[in-house]
């Protein structure tokens, strides 16, 4: 069995990419770890349990029914605080995404970018979904950015430009985490970002890996991200 670290926001996260993953190594046997920055008990993002705007661009129903059994799960109600993360005794390290304003409570986190740092130094795999890939980007790996020539994705430029486009007239900046997308932000840090196909259809999904390293675009990426990560504790 394996021990898979979940760093988390107090609240904000996205549905799809916290559950999906959970489910599938929990399903395979694993132990999931949770961590908040205080230990806090988290919570998702609420819009996406009924939809984001006109009941669109929620998790589908399947995903919100296993988001209230993970509020039933001890490990979740109970995390451990970031300062607590000893990286040693975790074989993976997920890293979910999200875009409401909470967020940058795990985004911004120093003390998290530290812990990621040492964790990639035991050489043991590392996944980042969506805006996780932020905290790989602003994760520096002796005086440089972990992410500095590695093949890497994460939410692409077109799919955070099209969400804000299509809110912004209702939710204001809620798909704008930060004034630079994530895509720009990954290719800052020197990554060999890669796009994925022009699509937002969750029948084809996209999955970046390069060595311990996995990552992944959206909600739509996630079972095969899932996957491509179990496949790395076989």
């Amino acid at each position: 069995m394996a021990r898979i670290l979940f760093p988390l926001p107090d609240h904000d996260f996205d549905v799809t990419e916290v559950v999906v993953p959970w489910k599938t190594f929990r399903d395979a046997g694993h132990e999931v770890v949770f961590a908040t920055e205080n230990g806090a008990t988290p919570a998702c993002d609420p819009l996406l349990l009924v939809g984001v705007i006109f009941g669109q661009l929620g998790a589908n129903e399947a995903n919100c029914a296993l988001y209230r059994q993970l509020e039933k799960d001890p490990a979740f109600l109970s995390p451990i605080a970031y300062e607590a993360i000893a990286p040693g005794d975790y074989d993976l390290l997920h890293l979910s995404g999200g875009h409401a304003p909470g967020m940058r409570q795990y985004l911004d986190s120093q003390v998290l970018r530290d812990r990621v740092a040492a964790f990639s130094a035991l050489g043991r795999p590392i996944g980042a979904i969506c805006h996780g890939s932020l905290v790989l980007a602003r994760t520096q790996v002796d005086g440089k950015p972990l992410l500095q020539g590695r093949t890497a994705t994460g939410l692409p430029w077109w799919m955070e430009m099209s969400a804000w486009l299509l809110t912004f007239w209702k939710l204001g900046r809620y798909y704008r985490t930060y004034d630079i997308t994530v895509q720009d932000e990954m290719e800052a840090a020197g990554a060999s970002y890669q796009r994925g196909p022009l699509h937002n259809d969750y029948s084809r999904p996209f999955v970046v890996e390069d060595g311990d390293l996995v990552t992944a675009r959206w909600p739509g990426d996630a079972q095969a991200y899932a996957n491509a990560l179990l496949a790395r504790l076989s």
